[in-house]
Formats: C-alpha cells, structure tokens, sequence
C-alpha cells in the first residue's frame, strides 16, 4: 500500500482536473462590479425577482453534520470522526456563522480538508464491504467500484453523477489501482470526491428549461439540499433523495411536506437552538469575566450552566411547548439546575440537571431576563445598559448602532456606591458626541437595571431603589418602531416586544439571514412580506415560519447565470 502522501497528489490531481471545469463561470454575481439595469418596482404575486444566490460553502458545524450522515450507515454515528472542530474558525457576518460573502478557503482549511479527507477514507476503508455495498469476493473489484462510485459519488455531490464526474472518478480509481492495490484506490476516490468544491460548496445553476431574463427554478436535487441545509444543517437524507430522483420536489406544496417532515427530527432541534445561540450573541458568556470580590459565585460552573439555559429554554418552547415568539419572549419559567436556581434566588428548587422552575412574573420575562444573557451584556462589576439597550436594538428591532465617534473611548463610568447606574451613566446624555448613539440605548438597557452583572434580581441599586424606567423613542423617521414608548422594567418592555409587527419582522429578517446566507435586499422584499404575513397570522409560531420560508420565490428561485460567453 503506498503513502497518505502518494494518496494525497493521486486525489488532488483527479479533484481539480474534473471538477475545476464544472465550476468556471459566474455563479453568483459579484457584489459591486455588475451594473443592474434599472426595473419597475416589484409586484407581489406577479413578478418573479429572488435576489443573489451566493455560492455557499459549508460551514464547520455543517461539515461536520455532513460526513456524520454521509458515514454514520457504514461506521454507525458515533464512530465518525467530526475533524470540523478542529477547522479554522468561520467568520461572521450579520451575527451569524453561514453569510456566504465572507466563507472563502485560506490555505490552513484547505491543508485542514486534506487532512479530513485521510481521516475519513482510513475510516470508512476498514468497514469495506459496509462502503461498497457489494461483495468483491462475489461481484468482482471493479464492478464494485463501479458501484461505490455512482451510488457514493451521488451522496457526496447531493446529486447524480455527470459522464465527465463518473469517468474522472473511474480514471482515478484505475490509476492507483494499477500503482497501487484495490483498497488505496477507493481511499483515493473518497479523498478527492471530499476535497472536491462540488463536496465543500453548494453549487446551485438551476434548471435551464425554466430559465428566462429574471429567474431560473433550482431543480429538485438543489432544492432538496437548500432545505436540508437550511433545517439541518447537513446533508438531504435518503427520503429527500428519493424525492429528487422521482422529480416530486418542486412544488410548494411538496417542498412544505418535505419542511415539516425535517422539522420533526431531533437535527432541527439543534439547528434551531444553533440559531439564537447566535442571534442572541450567547457565545460571548463563553469569554465573559466578572469581578471575583464583588460576584465570588461566578465560576466555570455557574457560566456552564448559564450556557445550557437559553439554548435548551428555547428547545422547550419551539419543540415541545406552544411553538410562539411571545413565549420566548415572556415566559414566566425556564429550566435550571441547582446552581441556577440560586442565582434565580430559588435554593432548593432543582437538581443537578436542568429542569423547569415557575419565577415571579413580576420579575422574569422569557429569554430577555435569562442570567446568562444578562451576564453577558453586562461588565465586570456592573450592568451595562449600553450592551442591553444596543441589543434590543440590534437584535430584536434590526436597527444596527454606529460605531462611536473617533476620539471616544469606551468606558464604564466608576463603580460609586452612593450612586444607581442611572445617573452614573448620565454623562451620556449630557456629552454632544455621545447623546446622538446613546439616547437610542441607554434609556431600553436601563428598563434592565433590576438585575445586575449576573443576572440577579434587585430592588436596589447602589442605597437606592433601582428605577427601572424605560424608553424606545428616536429623532429620525427611519428609526422610529410600533413598539415606541415607555415602559417600567423588563416584564413590561417583554409584553411590548412581543406584541410588536416590527419585531416579528426583524425576526422573519434574521431567519431569513440564517437560511439564505446573507443579508436581505430589495428584490426579497415580496418574499420578506409574504413570511411576515404567514408569521402573524400563524400568532408568531416560529415553525410555522420556518416552513413559511421554504415557500418564498426566493427559496425556489436564483438569478440566472452569467457565464460570461462560456459555453
């Protein structure tokens, strides 16, 4: 048997002399360098307009889900290694880790794919005759390999092998065969079928009978890995395959069976939960301090626990609760463990694990009062209402903050314990060039002031009671929410967030972001539209706008392609 070494120049020489030539030409538009001829304004229900479709690469929780459901039949789920996490981290963009406009490839994750690939093949090569699927003592080396190429290759690629694909692979195969022996010859097609972009991307070119000035319809292969993707993150499983090959994955009505087909396995659970861990920005706990003389029961223990509550709160409710952003938004439970439940001042009321604990109404208010959270827009030794205010801001309104002026610095007014955050922070509003930024956060963060660097409820702050007063107001037009106005706390600020149509569509928005890879823009804004009104009128069930999503024109269509003359 030769080398990883020979392996590796026999694989990557097949990859790029196969796959390079399927992947020339432009297959999604370049931002900023094509000209768009000036149209009439869009018409809902007439026109057909999606915007870009970028050519998505997989992320590292996606390449990980992936080989765990290309190989889990052969090695069983838990036998597959899941090298994604060792990866290059993924940048992000608009508070997620998939926007496709900054997902390129350095030179570590390309060396980190090949690595993978090796990995992979000496895995699944232990397990041949489970790889083949046929009896080489019986069926022959090369009737099997035949096989393993058209059925794998299928699988790898999410759709069927093209004459060029098939021969390339079988080329391959034949060459290190004869160099070599039958097992480093399959080892060498699974590496380069893994570092193939038709493996590591999502190339998506549509149907060309359906192609006009506007629009071309993504065939059902395509729309079988755009649902997958997008629900769980990872690979089309073998039904959703079958629906491709049967060509009965092209309608809205059957992409909806397929939807919520996918929203009913436990993979959509972690997507979803993936989801808010995100949007809510819950991994910056993860690098979170605090002052050990003032919060001494912060420890590694406590910011575990905090990193469980929300994702596992947020699964409770879209899987197996009422399913609605209000719920997220103002339950007046979540589920803790011991350690939580003291910072919730409720001793005594969990075990070990996480489980549901009723709170004070009057106190907590779904997610937005979650310790963990809290912690995590807060500083040191004190709560921020800046990092609160600018998150409601941002992450519930989709109303994105300036950065500060240049020349300002940045920093927490002095702990005094003679005074409450209110009028410590009032510099704010007194100093020109802060007021303009800090007039749109300050006065939402301090509705926050109830609960301190840690999450804790309190009635006082500093020697005296905490005002918890609140307001959303803004001087411009642009700025200006259906959830304007004031309110006492964040119970109250909770009701009102829930009951507001523009938070509903910053939340469409942000799901939007997550399925499609990048921001929204003007030719999505029937597709925005139509989401925001199935949303509403399903009484803001998140599922239901999950698979309202997947009925969008902009989930069945792309752009055409220009090839820019290629043929």
């Amino acid at each position: 048997m030769h080398s990883n070494t020979q392996i590796r120049l026999w694989s990557l020489a097949a990859c790029w002399a196969w796959v390079a030539p399927g992947c020339t030409g432009q297959i999604s538009e370049p931002r900023g360098q094509v000209e768009v001829p000036p149209r009439e304004p869009l018409v809902c229900g007439r026109d057909i307009a999606p915007g870009r479709a970028p050519l998505r690469r997989m992320t590292r929780i996606e390449y990980d889900n992936t080989v765990r459901d290309l190989f889990a039949p052969i090695l069983g789920e838990a036998a597959v290694p899941q090298p994604g996490q060792g990866f290059a981290p993924d940048d992000e963009a608009l508070g997620f880790d998939n926007n496709a406009d900054i997902l390129s490839v350095s030179p570590l994750l390309a060396e980190q794919y090949m690595n993978a690939a090796e990995t992979l093949s000496e895995a699944a090569v232990a397990r041949l005759d489970a790889l083949l699927g046929c009896s080489v003592v019986i069926e022959g080396e090369d009737p099997c390999a035949q096989q393993f190429v058209t059925t794998f290759g299928e699988r790898v690629f999410r759709r069927p092998l093209d004459g060029d694909d098939e021969s390339s692979l079988l080329s391959l195969y034949s060459v290190v065969k004869t160099a070599s022996d039958f097992e480093t010859a399959i080892r060498a097609v699974i590496e380069a079928v893994l570092q193939s972009p038709a493996f590591l991307y999502r190339p998506e070119y549509g149907d060309p009978a359906t192609a006009n000035t506007d629009h071309v319809r993504l065939t059902d292969w395509e729309l079988a890995s755009r649902l997958s993707y997008f629900l769980w993150r990872s690979m089309p499983d073998e039904a959703l395959f079958a629906q491709a090959r049967a060509l009965t994955l092209h309608t809205p009505e059957q992409v909806a069976v397929q939807a919520r087909r996918l929203l009913a396995d436990p993979r959509a659970e972690a997507v979803a939960v993936d989801f808010h861990t995100q949007w809510l920005g819950l991994h910056a706990l993860e690098n979170v301090t605090k002052d050990p003389d003032v919060f001494p029961e912060f420890d590694e223990d406590l910011r575990s626990s905090m990193l469980q509550e929300t994702p596992f709160f947020v699964q409770q409710v879209l899987f197996h609760g009422d399913r609605r952003l209000e719920t997220l938004l103002t339950a007046p439970y979540t589920f803790a463990d011991e350690r939580l439940a003291r910072v919730y001042g409720q001793a005594g009321t969990a075990g070990g694990s996480l489980s549901r604990i009723d709170l004070d109404p009057s106190e907590r208010s779904g997610f937005l009062t979650h310790p963990g959270l809290l912690a995590a827009l807060a500083q040191p030794d004190q709560s921020s209402p800046i990092h609160r205010g600018k998150f409601v801001r941002e992450r519930l309104l989709c109303q994105p903050l300036p950065d500060p002026p240049p020349g300002v610095v940045v920093q927490a007014p002095e702990v005094d314990p003679a005074l409450p955050t209110r009028q410590r922070y009032a510099q704010h509003s007194a100093d020109p060039s802060c007021a303009s930024c800090h007039h749109l956060m300050d006065p939402i963060g301090f509705a926050f002031e109830h609960y301190d660097a840690i999450g804790r409820f309190r009635q006082t702050d500093g020697d005296r009671p905490v005002d918890a007063t609140g307001e959303i107001s803004s001087d411009s037009p642009e700025l200006a929410t259906d959830a304007d106005g004031s309110f006492d706390g964040v119970v109250e600020l909770g009701r009102t967030l829930a009951q507001s149509e523009d938070v509903h569509a910053c939340v469409v928005r942000q799901w939007f972001r997550f399925a499609a890879g990048r921001a929204e823009e003007s030719a999505d804004v029937c597709a925005l539209d139509a989401v925001q009104t199935a949303f509403v009128a399903g009484d803001g069930d998140v599922i239901e706008l999950l698979v309202a999503l997947t009925q969008t024109d902009a989930f069945f269509f792309r752009p055409p392609i220009d090839f820019g003359g290629a043929p």
